[in-house]
């Protein structure tokens, strides 16, 4: 049996096997005679003649078959079929050459299935046999960690045979919600109930649970995953059935759990006119589409078909990937199903270029989606924050409107609601712009959607917490009370591609985002399910500190999604329309006027003030996160005047009003 594992070629091993199995022939052969009460060596010379061809014949079918093409200690039931079809015909050619070296006895006819079954139980036998001693090997110089599988589905048995063969993980044991399955045995390993799983884990030393559960909704696996959260285990899971079938990943690919398993959200299926009403065999431009959000929206518009998908990004490396990623979907061609994909890179601020795209390429809706999201960078580059979500939507907004886009979407955010930090009062600004320009009833329809944070994103907190358990923590939360409503980011694009189609004109819905969680509650959750205890504040019990740092600068303990309380439902149960007062445009220009000026000037206490004006509820807290602010108060305190600050003059007016003019 050492002959499986001797480290020799592979061609050399083939023809070990070979003889092996020509000699293994002649023993089921002699065994039969055997027990037929036959001498096998006082057979007639022309017999030993037949039976040497009918053996070469034999192992030349077993090649033609595949038989030395499998790995002993991969084989599995398909091989076993293709040792069965090799030793029927190798006894069929064998009990021939029998037959036809001498005259039959009707006794000899039994030779026939005597010789199969031995035959069958020597090649096939040994290579089975082969493959436990090897298994038992392995085992013994590289253990496996035994696991628990939560599953006794078809998921579940795939992955059994997938671990069975691999190198890292035993599954000991299978747990099932399913009554018809409890008791029963899958591939050799029992099925338990769930109530088992402590003494489950405690009597078979196991750390390690992985859900094979890809068919269940979340809110199932949320429940699931309740269950198993106090459990001194990590838990982990495999990947969907669908992909598993596709091949993009590997049954035996375990991950972390994703985090929309801990909140239970459940996707309403979208509707179909809704999600193509400003798609389908369209021209449709994303900017910022090399992000998290952006890429996400670009991935479900292609498959509605626009005639046309436009990718604007600063980012070269994200555009890159993206259009890559997008055209190896459609087989890596230019053009495929009448779809055209273009990649631009450029500023949404340029807008010569704004212009020159919508322009040329008959944009008929605009996704904008490009604009700075992290509070606490904005809050420290307060002058370019402004620009490129205030004027970053100014200029794509007025490009729209001069060349007859029908549909510009503006992707906001609850931050924008009453903010308290910069980068919520620029997108608070950006959304009263498109309101303003809508007031102008143009033939373009501006609408915005506002929602939470978004699972997955750039910056989301899930991977940072991920990364701090896996290192040993602390986990850093920022406030104990701190919450923050939470989506995939699967889920809010196709609930951004519907909402767009409902705009009537200064439209903002809102995304119904559920109950907000603890942002403290989710670090617990994710400590726990990879297997970890919580350390203990003032102990060394534990092994994972929470550490609590301080709301950020700019930072709220709640997050709100409306600012009026005029709210009404629309076509799809999960997007809301809201009412809320607005500036009208002649007002909003001379903000921006002045606003152009001071961002040229860098005059941070002029854009502060600017933005207060604007921007209802804002109440900045910090005034000193951005390091031009220490310039500015060094400079007055000196008394030697500063580049920043200043009233416009007269010719700035000028030289800024036509940026804006109608």
């Amino acid at each position: 049996m050492h002959l499986y594992s001797i480290p020799l070629s592979r061609s050399i091993k083939q023809m070990l096997l070979m003889l092996a199995d020509s000699m293994m022939i002649v023993m089921a052969l002699g065994f039969s005679f055997t027990l037929l009460s036959k001498d096998f060596f006082a057979q007639e010379q022309r017999f030993y003649i037949y039976l040497t061809v009918a053996t070469i014949l034999s192992v030349l079918y077993f090649t033609r078959i595949g038989l030395y093409r499998a790995l002993v200690l991969y084989m599995g039931l398909q091989s076993g079929f293709v040792v069965l079809q090799g030793v029927t015909i190798a006894t069929c050619l064998v009990t021939a050459s029998y037959f036809f070296s001498q005259t039959a006895q009707p006794s000899d006819y039994s030779i026939l299935p005597i010789f199969w079954m031995i035959a069958l139980l020597l090649i096939g036998g040994s290579r089975f046999a082969a493959k436990v001693i090897l298994q038992n090997l392995i085992q013994n110089f590289r253990p496996k960690e035994p696991v628990i599988i939560y599953g006794a589905g078809s998921s579940g048995m795939q992955l059994v045979v997938a671990l069975q063969n691999g190198d890292q993980y035993l599954p000991v044991a299978f747990v099932d919600d399913s009554r018809r399955m409890l008791g029963s045995t899958v591939h050799g390993i029992r099925v338990y109930n769930p109530n088992s799983l402590y003494e489950l884990i405690e009597s078979l030393s196991v750390r390690q649970i992985l859900l094979a559960i890809p068919s269940a909704t979340h809110t199932e696996r949320k429940g699931i995953l309740n269950r198993l959260e106090h459990l001194p285990v990590h838990v982990k899971t495999v990947p969907d059935l669908f992909d598993m079938v596709s091949g993009k990943v590997g049954v035996d690919e375990v991950k972390d759990i994703d985090i929309e398993d801990l909140l239970g959200r459940d996707i309403v299926p979208p509707n179909p006119e809704l999600l193509g009403a400003c798609i389908k065999g369209q021209a449709v431009m994303v900017t910022g589409a090399g992000g998290s959000i952006g890429s996400e929206l670009c991935r479900q518009i292609l498959t509605i078909k626009p005639s046309r998908l436009i990718l604007l990004d600063s980012f070269e490396y994200g555009l890159y990937e993206l259009e890559n990623e997008l055209r190896g979907k459609f087989k890596g061609l230019e053009r495929s199903d009448d779809i055209e994909i273009i990649a631009l890179l450029g500023s949404v601020c340029n807008r010569i270029q704004m212009e020159n795209v919508i322009e040329s390429f008959a944009v008929d809706t605009v996704y904008h989606v490009a604009a700075y999201k992290q509070v606490p960078m904005v809050e420290k580059n307060i002058v370019e924050g402004a620009q490129n979500n205030i004027f970053g939507t100014l200029i794509p907004a007025q490009a729209a409107e001069k060349y007859g886009v029908k549909n510009f979407v503006l992707i906001s955010t609850d931050k924008a609601v009453r903010p308290t930090n910069f980068m919520g009062a620029t997108k608070r600004f950006a959304e009263q712009v498109l309101q303003a320009l809508s007031q102008r009833n143009g033939a373009t329809k501006f609408s915005m959607v506002r929602f939470g944070n978004v699972l997955g994103s750039s910056g989301s907190v899930v991977p940072l917490f991920r990364k701090q358990i896996s290192m040993g923590g602390p986990v850093t939360v920022t406030h104990p009370e701190v919450t923050r409503y939470f989506m995939t980011v699967q889920e809010a694009a196709q609930l951004v591609l519907q909402a767009g189609s409902m705009a009537t004109g200064g439209d903002v819905f809102v995304l119904d985002m559920h109950e907000p969680i603890r942002i403290v509650d989710l670090a617990k959750k994710m400590i726990h399910l990879m297997g970890y205890n919580i350390r203990d504040e003032g102990s060394y019990r534990g092994d994972v500190a929470i550490e609590y740092t301080g709301l950020r600068p700019g930072e709220k303990l709640y997050e709100e999604l409306m600012i009026g309380e005029y709210v009404t439902g629309t076509e799809h149960p999960k997007i809301m329309r809201v009412e809320e007062e607005t500036l009208a445009w002649d007002a909003l220009r001379l903000l921006l006027d002045r606003l152009v000026v001071a961002c040229e000037k860098i005059d941070l206490p002029q854009i502060r003030e600017i933005l207060m004006e604007a921007v209802d509820g804002f109440e900045p807290k910090e005034e000193v996160s951005d390091p031009l602010w220490r310039l500015y108060y060094a400079a007055e305190k000196n008394g030697s005047g500063s580049s920043m600050g200043g009233q416009i003059t007269e010719e700035q007016e000028k030289k800024v009003t036509p940026l804006f003019k109608d």
